[in-house]
């Protein structure tokens, strides 16, 4: 038997998904510099104080939406991961990479005002909270523990990193990836950058005379591939 509390409970979940539907569907039209909470609640036949009860500025939407899109495109890259380790007992730490990259890609291209919002301009006047940290990290933790696992048994190929570059790289290296030495930091940061890279310039139209269309599928995994490389992974 549902009991009343269940019952409210239930039916703040269904009002909140459909306030954060009806925001990604303005995000989409007008994107996020112009989600407006009064628009919203016109949408959805429901008075702006009431809108308020669940969230109480744009920004707390705006903050909701970026870490349910971060949590999308994390599960997409976790769930990317799996499948190919599941694939085969073996499968090298370099095609795990691929896939994971891959994933991403996939995800922004289906999810393109999301990705956006999440690697786009930023929105003037929003700040993200620490609340974003966790879910933005979700993909470069799937990356990094690749690292670490190839570190740890078949080794990395390491490019070193000039001598003015050493402070800064041993910082990055305790900050961000503790346990994997200063040059793998280097060369993760750098990928990481060129992974988002490659797929905002996909999502924007800025290889539009540059890579034929029906070839960017493939143009990526050579370039994701390469990224692999350079992080010091090693294809069998």
């Amino acid at each position: 038997m549902t009991t009343p509390q269940g019952a409210r409970a239930r039916a703040r979940m269904e009002v909140t998904s459909a306030i954060k539907d009806e925001a990604r569907r303005q995000l989409a039209a007008e994107g996020a510099a112009k989600l407006s909470l009064r628009a919203v609640a016109r949408e959805l036949g429901m008075v702006s104080s009431a809108l308020y009860r669940y969230f109480p500025s744009r920004d707390d939407l705006l903050t909701a939406l970026i870490i349910d899109a971060y949590d999308s495109l994390g599960e997409a890259a976790e769930s990317a991961h799996a499948a190919a380790a599941a694939a085969a007992a073996d499968t090298a730490p370099a095609h795990r990479w691929v896939a994971v990259c891959e994933a991403v890609r996939g995800w922004a291209l289906a999810h393109p005002h999301e990705y956006a919002l999440i690697y786009g301009s930023p929105v003037p006047g929003y700040s993200a909270p620490e609340t974003t940290i966790p879910p933005a990290a979700r993909v470069a933790l799937v990356l990094v523990g690749i690292l670490r696992e190839a570190f740890e048994g078949r080794g990395l190929a390491r490019t070193p990193v000039p001598t003015e570059l050493a402070p800064e790289a041993r910082r990055m290296a305790d900050a961000l990836v503790p346990g994997l030495p200063p040059e793998v930091a280097v060369a993760m940061a750098a990928a990481w950058a060129q992974l988002f890279g490659l797929v905002g310039f996909e999502l924007f139209g800025q290889f539009q005379g540059v890579v034929e269309e029906a070839e960017r599928e493939r143009f990526f995994r050579h370039a994701a591939a390469q990224l692999a490389h350079g992080v010091g992974l090693v294809f069998p």
